[in-house]
């Protein structure tokens, strides 16, 4: 039988069949076309039936294999199988319903974070001032972190956020040669936050009892990165010896920080064991950041939140803010007022005005130029507006004068990011203004601010007749439409502006200033009056063109008396 297909084979391949041969292969196909005749169509689909099954089972077999290795926590109910390194068990918020942001998900908002502030019982009665400016009751959620409980017969304000107090932390390492003996309690805040519970939450924030949130553009900044994933947002030191010292890769905890939900859940598995092996470190804020380069997880910077890790005036660095959203300030204390002739909460006041009238916009610096006069103006909106008597570059422009030193050696450099001088001499400066009042005008909400000189001193005047015309300048109007957070999510570009009735070369005591995007082809530079002045021509050519064609269609003709109108109603 293991023969005959062979032997039959063989004889295929050959001419000249003997009978007995023929013999053979005839016998071979009528039993060949016996079996296939008496084949039935139901043992076929039996066949096919089983061959299914049997594909069925094991495909089965392989999912199941593979789900108890990929997911076995979900799959098994193991609660411990998904607290590997890396991965946390946490709760992803999809949100229903509402605005949904970027990543898909609802869009983040003031409700989704929750504040952890470092505080202590000896200082918040000073320091509750700054915290009090931005926390709203009721709105605002988190809790100030006390070293002990009040005093009983001391009322907690209402003004301020609820208090929670820090567990025992004697046990942990600590040397008492180096640091803050607070800085194990504030750095396990983080941990302690996370393990009240509070529901709905996306981000744990950071901060010190003295540091100043701008909340609608902190949400602003957050909104941008999915809350699923493990992130660590915050600023670095404006200071060199500071960064050298502790960490170029931390973020500073006076500026503040934010840990999205999944990072706080397994830093909060790790951290009280991390922490005795980086008892030697200073702060909290570096403890912090020790912990989290364990996990994997670096620093993602923004510019928008602040450490002022400088010593004497803040304004240079204000008045020049990098394109990205105000979102905190720390270190009020040992710098001078924002504002001459001011406290420091009057003047953070003042900034606050404006912050809420429109949150994006606060602290954007926006640049012009009035060629007629040549003259350059720098508007920080809701703080200062500076005038110069020379058409000065942007790049320039964007600069922070160095009105301030390093934190540690009170010296004139190093720091984070490039400064330029600002000259004792008051004819090699501009003239400064600052933020006086805040208006909304007309039914389309536009927003008004008016710049006006504050605590200068006449005998300290330019006396150069360069100068003459500036100083007849009292105040700026600089008019804007609000500035929708949406806005920080594209591309960041700084907006433009034009003094509006700087055409004329006429001197007068108020200066007209409009924001407003900037178009597609605009740029700075003291040729862009030349390059927009041909590109306004050319429009005014297409339109006259148009308004021709229009005319002649309708059986008149264009007289040449229309052509000023029609250039005068375009530009």
């Amino acid at each position: 039988m293991v023969r005959e297909p062979s032997v039959f084979i063989r004889l295929e391949g050959k001419k000249g069949m003997s009978p007995t041969r023929q013999s053979i292969q005839d016998s071979f196909r009528a039993s060949k076309s016996q079996v296939i005749g008496t084949t039935k169509p139901v043992d076929v689909f039996k066949v096919l039936m089983k061959i299914t099954l049997v594909f069925c089972i094991v495909a089965s077999i392989s999912l199941i294999y593979y789900f108890s290795l990929s997911t076995q926590s979900r799959w098994f109910g193991c609660q411990q199988c998904d607290r590997g390194f890396g991965r946390s068990s946490y709760q992803k918020i999809t949100g229903a319903g509402g605005d949904v942001g970027r990543t898909g998900y609802e869009r983040t908002n003031i409700s989704h974070i929750l504040f952890g502030i470092g505080g202590s019982t000896g200082t918040w009665g000073e320091r509750r001032r700054y915290c009090e400016l931005w926390w709203k009751p009721n709105v605002t959620r988190g809790f100030v972190w006390l070293d002990e409980k009040p005093a009983e017969n001391d009322t907690w304000p209402e003004t301020s956020p609820p208090y929670q107090v820090s567990g025992d932390t004697s046990g942990f390492k600590y040397p008492s040669w180096t640091g803050s003996a607070s800085a194990v309690r504030l750095a396990r805040i983080v941990k302690e936050s996370f393990e009240l519970g509070v529901e709905n939450v996306r981000w744990f924030v950071m901060g010190d009892d003295d540091t100043v949130f701008f909340t609608e553009n902190l949400v602003a900044v957050l909104g941008r990165y999915d809350h699923n994933q493990m992130y660590y947002i915050g600023g670095s030191s404006e200071s060199v010896e500071q960064n050298m010292l502790h960490s170029y890769g931390m973020a500073y905890g006076g500026g503040g920080f934010a840990i999205s939900y999944p990072l706080a859940a397994e830093l909060a598995r790790v951290l009280d064991e991390c922490l005795d092996r980086y008892y030697l470190f200073y702060g909290s804020d570096q403890k912090i950041h020790g912990c989290l380069s364990e996990i994997g997880v670096p620093l993602t910077r923004e510019l928008g939140f602040h450490q002022v890790d400088i010593r004497g005036d803040a304004y240079g660095l204000l008045a020049a803010h990098p394109v990205a959203p105000l979102v905190s300030l720390h270190h009020l204390d040992l710098v001078q007022s924002l504002f001459p002739s001011m406290t420091q909460i009057e003047s953070l006041n003042r900034v606050i005005t404006a912050y809420e009238a429109d949150p994006a916009r606060t602290i954007q610096q926006t640049i012009c130029y009035d060629f007629s006069r040549n003259w350059s103006v720098s508007v920080a909106w809701g703080y200062s507006v500076q005038l110069y008597p020379s058409v000065v570059t942007a790049e320039e422009l964007e600069t922070p004068f160095q009105t301030f030193y390093t934190w540690r050696s009170w010296s004139t450099h190093p720091f984070t990011f490039n400064t330029r001088p600002m000259s004792e001499d008051p004819c090699e400066r501009p003239i400064i203004y600052f933020l006086d009042r805040v208006e909304m005008k007309g039914i389309n909400r536009q927003i008004l601010t008016t710049y006006k000189r504050l605590g200068f001193s006449p005998d300290r005047d330019c006396n150069n007749s360069r100068y003459a015309p500036l100083l007849a300048v009292h105040s700026f109007n600089v008019s804007a439409f609000q500035l929708r957070p949406e806005s920080w999510e594209k591309a960041p570009r700084r907006q433009c502006c034009e003094v509006v009735d700087g055409r004329d070369g006429v001197e007068r005591s108020v200066i007209q200033v409009k924001i407003k995007e900037c178009s597609q082809e605009q740029i700075l530079s003291p040729a862009s009056d030349r390059n927009t002045n041909s590109h306004t021509v050319e429009a005014a050519s297409k339109v006259m063109t148009w308004a021709g064609a229009r005319l002649q269609a309708g059986g008149h003709k264009m007289s040449i008396n229309c052509i000023p109108c029609v250039i005068s109603w375009w530009i």
